[in-house]
């Protein structure tokens, strides 16, 4: 798809509907896009490509709208599903040259072996005249690399943020029209991706708070024409505050540990806490992710195998260290049968400002001791989230 977003400025969306796996690891229920921009002017730019998987694509169309110039390349990220493109950009206009950061300049080179005669490295707030437009380049590192930037236009009142913002979902809307399933595709996305990177988000956004825009361009997802819609959210989601709800990640071999779980949701609900119940065996890694965004307390069900947590229950708790969501108390319910050390294993890997609320550990099926021990744990978590209020 293309369509002139501002006067001499396109957005190119190219959608890959049936694409089910990021990085080998992120389920995409909706497919994804690779969003590209370009500005015609006395210099014609063009921010960002497109994944190799559509190079051919890409090309053909960039051929077309461009009247077969290119001048500039800019990569406000040096990953493949957007510089991936360079190459075959380059190889089809020989005199455009790439511009990018100090840190993308070095990866452009490591990853797609761009040489550095042809990339022009700016620094952090530099500007660039291409005409009637004068574009300003921000870096923005650790959204969600180390080298990332934004590009800036303001004469068209446009923000190019290429990762920052963006979401997993094919659509055959340009704009983000249908919110509420943007709004859960781009929370799904800043939970897989953005959320690791909470603190420094803060600070970006404080940066965008200086600058005059009307829409914000990512490289993935339908364009923010309304865009107070994506920043209030992404306000929310970086900010401190979390809801009264509890996510439960759990798995249950022998029926001890779904027992266990069954009880514990109706106690939560029974003091009007929202539960969230992620059945590991089955669960899609991403509705998990988005649902630690906001939740004030984390309670982990696992079994015991060969004396350890179950391997599920390991990833999740790993799942849950390196997205660092601002959760302030977790616990774990778990059975066992001959012996086991899961409660260590699980603690040594669970972040070290985190609160432990006292677990639950019950040797095989639980019993009239255990389950009342459960509703001590509903009442304890209760507490913790009055005292967030």
């Amino acid at each position: 798809m293309v369509r002139e977003i501002k006067k001499d400025v396109y957005g190119i969306i190219i959608n890959d509907w049936d694409r089910r796996l990021f990085d080998e690891l992120i389920p995409l229920p909706d497919g994804t896009t690779y969003n590209a921009y370009l500005i015609k002017d006395r210099k014609n730019v063009l921010i960002d490509t497109s994944d190799p998987r559509k190079t051919d694509k890409f090309i053909s169309i960039l051929k077309k709208i461009s009247e077969g110039r290119i001048d500039y390349v800019v990569s406000n990220h040096s990953e493949q599903d957007h510089a991936g493109g360079i190459p075959a950009v380059l190889n089809a206009f020989p005199e455009a040259k790439v511009i990018t950061g100090e840190k993308g300049a070095i990866l452009l080179n490591k990853l797609l072996l761009i040489p550095d005669e042809s990339i022009i490295k700016v620094k952090n707030e530099e500007e660039i005249n291409i005409g009637s437009r004068t574009l300003k380049f921000f870096y923005t590192p650790w959204v969600h690399w180390p080298e990332t930037i934004i590009t800036y236009s303001g004469q068209d009142r446009v923000l190019f943020t290429c990762d920052l913002f963006g979401s997993h979902l094919s659509t055959s809307s340009f704009y983000s029209t249908d919110n509420r399933k943007v709004y859960d595709a781009a929370k799904r996305y800043y939970a897989e991706i953005m959320m690791p990177f909470r603190s420094h988000i803060k600070k970006h956004l404080d940066l965008l708070a200086g600058l005059e825009f009307d829409i914000v361009a990512p490289s993935h997802g339908p364009i923010h024409n309304s865009p107070d819609f994506i920043i209030n959210a992404y306000k929310d989601w970086v900010s401190d505050s979390v809801k009264n709800e509890v996510v439960i990640p759990y798995v249950s071999m022998h029926g001890s540990v779904e027992k266990m779980v069954d009880y514990f949701i109706d106690e939560l609900t029974k003091r009007d806490i929202t539960v969230k119940p992620f059945n590991l065996t089955v669960t899609d890694i991403g509705e998990l992710a988005g649902a630690l965004v906001d939740a004030a307390t984390v309670v982990l069900g696992t079994p015991a195998v060969l004396g350890g947590p179950h391997p599920s229950a390991v990833y999740a708790t790993y799942l849950f260290k390196v997205l660092r969501p601002k959760t302030r108390n977790i616990s774990v319910i778990g059975s066992f049968g001959w012996g086991s050390n899961m409660l260590k294993v699980i603690t040594e890997m669970l972040p070290k400002d985190i609160e432990i609320i006292e677990p639950v550990i019950v040797n095989g099926y639980p019993q009239k001791d255990d389950f009342i021990a459960l509703t001590k744990l509903a009442d304890d978590i209760v507490n913790k989230h009055k005292e967030l209020q």
